[in-house]
């Protein structure tokens, strides 16, 4: 709990954003270590300046820092910390991603799939029943639905995977203990009896306008894909969508009615090639490889008796999700091309990758 306590000091300096701290801890080994390294020896990291130096001696962020532990402790929050294991792993391959963030329930935060789906705050009939739908199309599957609690869109997709039986995950723009909207309480209940709330700010801090973009970047930073059901021109859905696609990740619309104002935004991404149409959970099986049938751990021990070469080249593909070029596998393996065709070739017929348009490969699983 002491390397907690460094851990959010650290973040408490004014000065210090986040991509500071990490290269701060990158060269002494730890947050404690940032404190305790000799002040001559910090100077010659690039970029640190003498102002920051000085506040490393001072002791309020310390008690600040305990005093967030303090609460937490009381309200049953989690603080997880990006060197920790607990941390979510999609989020951390983000350019973006935050080096706290708070979490209350008992579920994974790298369970194997994770879905995002947002829309609107007005959503219409044709939305709320499409989310049901979409949802219920997807329990074979067993993701864990992942939304923002807001209004419209986001309370349906945590209702409809709650009626469903699937985990949901609520990421929130405020403290944990500051359910916003206060009416969604009692959804917040039912999603921790198997699910989690997520945060980065800590207890305490109220859900203002600006914390809502960088929370949009938390949901698409723990999803493998977005479904985006309905958006307007303008609005966090669509904030939602095009930070998905700037992290490579993939992102789906449902297309609605033209004279709809809340279809606009959906069908824009279509248009503009940011989405992909969603129809149904054989979209998802397209794009990111999910089947009822694959079972990670079985996977897991099929990989095994893979040759060395083939397991190169699946780890390779595992590495990128949204697939690889053969040219480019090819470099990054130093497998000649007549070779690694047999390679793919085999990988393919056995079911462990997919081949996608353009020469791409990418891992079904």
């Amino acid at each position: 709990m002491e390397e907690k306590i460094y851990q959010l000091a650290l973040e408490l300096i004014p000065g210090i954003g986040d991509i500071s701290a990490r290269q701060l801890i990158s060269y002494t080994g730890s947050a404690s270590s940032v404190f305790t390294t000799d002040r001559k020896v910090l100077k010659e990291i690039p970029g640190l300046n003498s102002r920051v130096l000085e506040m490393l001696q001072d002791h309020k962020p310390f008690e600040e820092a305990k005093k967030i532990v303090e609460d937490c402790e009381k309200l049953n929050f989690q603080i997880h910390h990006y060197t920790d294991k607990s941390f979510p792993q999609r989020l951390k391959e983000t350019p973006d991603f935050p080096n706290i963030i708070y979490t209350k329930g008992n579920a994974d935060l790298n369970e194997d799939r994770m879905i995002a789906i947002v829309g609107t705050r007005n959503a219409t009939d044709y939305g709320r029943s499409t989310t049901e739908r979409i949802i219920e199309d997807m329990v074979p599957l067993q993701p864990v639905i992942v939304s923002g609690l807001a209004y419209g869109i986001d309370i349906h997709a945590h209702k409809a995977a709650l009626d469903q039986g699937l985990k949901t995950y609520a990421v929130l723009a405020g403290g944990l203990d500051k359910i916003y909207p206060s009416l969604h309480k009692k959804v917040v209940d039912q999603i921790l009896e198997q699910g989690l709330i997520i945060s980065e700010n800590p207890p305490g801090i109220q859900a203002e306008a600006h914390f809502f973009p960088a929370r949009n970047r938390i949901i698409a930073g723990m999803s493998d894909a977005i479904v985006v059901v309905e958006a307007a021109k303008k609005g966090g859905a669509l904030i939602t969508a095009n930070i998905t696609d700037s992290y490579n990740r993939v992102v789906f619309a449902i297309p609605g009615n033209l004279n709809n104002s809340f279809s606009e935004g959906c069908n824009q991404l279509i248009r503009s090639q940011k989405a992909n149409l969603y129809r149904n959970v054989e979209d998802l099986d397209y794009h990111l490889g999910w089947t009822a049938e694959n079972n990670p751990v079985k996977t897991r021990k099929l990989l095994g008796m893979l040759t060395p070469k083939e397991q190169q080249v699946y780890e390779l593909l595992s590495s990128d999700r949204n697939g690889i070029p053969i040219d480019m596998i090819s470099v990054k393996t130093d497998i000649a091309s007549n070779q690694l065709s047999a390679i793919l070739l085999n990988l393919e017929f056995q079911g462990f990758i997919k081949s996608l348009p353009g020469k791409r490969y990418k891992t079904s699983y």
